[in-house]
């Protein structure tokens, strides 16, 4: 309630606000309450969504307000958009809006509001450019995490919800971009007026735990050897490479040792043994399904997910899959079915399903691979630890010891939270040294 009457109080006053409450905590009830409080404005209102959230929507506007004349735009259902009217309430994905922008921005909207706003955090994206093209009333950005790189995400965000309020790109970069305690002071005043920020923590008093833990996988001999073949190549192309040119050449030679955690043959083809770490799901999932668990797996790789499908199902485990190949139309079926209890475990790529999806069936979230923004991982935590979540959620890491994924849940230890503060800019791009640190051999310190 809270939370509707901030967003109604400044869509009066026609200030673009970000409402960066925590995952789990409602964004979506809050925004259509809006939408219902100003549906008698002469102008239709506009939701832009990650085209894996269009079915979510959907769904949940038909259940929270049924009264809403709900329109989903998307490429087979372009021509709906002529028919949307006052009241009326158009669902539409990033890329169709880019691609049809003439048409969105031939009209008035009433309230706009980008859902999963840190997908214009590039400024220089086609999306973020669409977007600052709309006309609206009063705009909206819905995101958990408000800042995942840089500051930078930050001022592409206000470019599209009040231009000009934190100055001009460059202007803006000068001044924050290495900012010292009275800047942030400053921009914290700045933003405090149209950023909305809450904590599980402070909301949720009635939610569950959310229990954090690490499973430790130790290599086989075999994959001990692959592994230190590949970091000894990494390390002799980061010392040849000028320092100008290592950060782009290193990467995919990280990669390939990322990969190499998951299962050998995905770094190396000629890779004939098993795999440590889908070994230790394999024992994981049997035990949560003996004991009467359900589990979300997550993993930015799709062909991990793949290996893990197959190794799931030949032990009887009954798996629903959600990726980037993953139709449209059968995303929000799928949701429905983990959550009427048709599924053991719910296989999720972390691009495709890591945010906007209510899975409140599952109780254990697994993450195969651990990736470098933690925010990205808390996301994918909050698909489960939400409300309607009647048990506590065990959020459990598989990493490999001794490997640069222990370097990575180091690195996390050592940054902030970018969206807690709004301000920490600890997100950026690796530099050299931290390449270095994620290249030395043994555990760090």
């Amino acid at each position: 309630r809270a939370g509707y009457e901030w967003l109604a109080e400044r869509a009066e006053q026609g200030l673009g606000t970000i409402l960066a409450d925590d995952m789990g905590l409602g964004k979506t009830l809050q925004v259509l309450a809006l939408m219902l409080r100003e549906a008698s404005q002469e102008n239709p209102s506009l939701v832009v969504v990650p085209v894996s959230l269009l079915g979510n929507w959907a769904d949940e506007a038909a259940r929270f307000a049924p009264s809403l004349r709900v329109l989903t735009c998307d490429a087979r259902n372009f021509s709906d958009l002529d028919e949307a009217g006052a009241g009326s309430l158009v669902i539409t994905s990033y890329g169709l809006l880019a691609s049809r922008l003439d048409a969105f921005a031939a009209r008035d909207w009433n309230i706009l509001v980008l859902d999963e706003a840190q997908a214009i955090k590039n400024p220089d994206s086609q999306r973020a450019r669409a977007v600052c093209e709309l006309r609206a009333r009063a705009r909206v950005c819905l995101t958990g995490t408000p800042i995942e790189n840089s500051l930078l995400d930050l001022w592409s965000e206000m470019r599209f919800l009040n231009p000009g309020l934190i100055g001009t790109r460059a202007a803006f970069s000068r001044r924050f971009g290495k900012a010292g305690e009275s800047e942030r002071e400053l921009l914290r005043r700045v933003l405090a007026p149209i950023v909305l920020r809450r904590s599980k923590k402070e909301v949720l008093t009635q939610l569950p735990a959310l229990t954090e833990m690490v499973e430790w996988v130790s290599f086989s001999d075999s994959e001990r050897q692959l592994y230190e073949s590949l970091r000894r190549a990494a390390v002799d192309k980061l010392r040849d490479e000028k320092d100008s040119r290592a950060r782009v050449g290193i990467l995919a030679e990280l990669m390939k040792m990322r990969r190499a955690c998951c299962h050998g043959k995905l770094a190396w083809g000629g890779y004939a043994g098993e795999s440590s770490k889908l070994g230790a799901l394999g024992a994981l999932v049997g035990e949560l399904r003996a004991a009467g668990h359900k589990c979300l797996v997550f993993s930015q790789f799709t062909d991990v997910l793949d290996l893990a499908e197959h190794l799931l199902a030949e032990q009887g485990a009954h798996c629903l899959r959600l990726d980037g190949h993953t139709p449209a139309a059968e995303r929000s079926g799928r949701v429905q079915r983990f959550q009427s209890g048709e599924a053991d475990a719910f296989l999720i790529s972390l691009t495709a399903g890591g945010a906007g999806l209510n899975l409140t069936a599952a109780d254990y979230v697994i993450l195969l691979d651990p990736w470098w923004n933690p925010a990205v991982e808390a996301q994918a935590a909050g698909r489960s630890h939400r409300i309607g979540q009647e048990m506590p959620v065990t959020l459990c890491r598989l990493i490999v010891r001794d490997t640069i994924e222990e370097r990575i849940l180091d690195l996390h230890r050592r940054k902030q939270d970018l969206a807690e503060s709004i301000l920490a800019d600890t997100g950026e791009a690796l530099d050299l040294e931290q390449i270095r640190d994620l290249l030395r051999a043994g555990s760090p310190a």
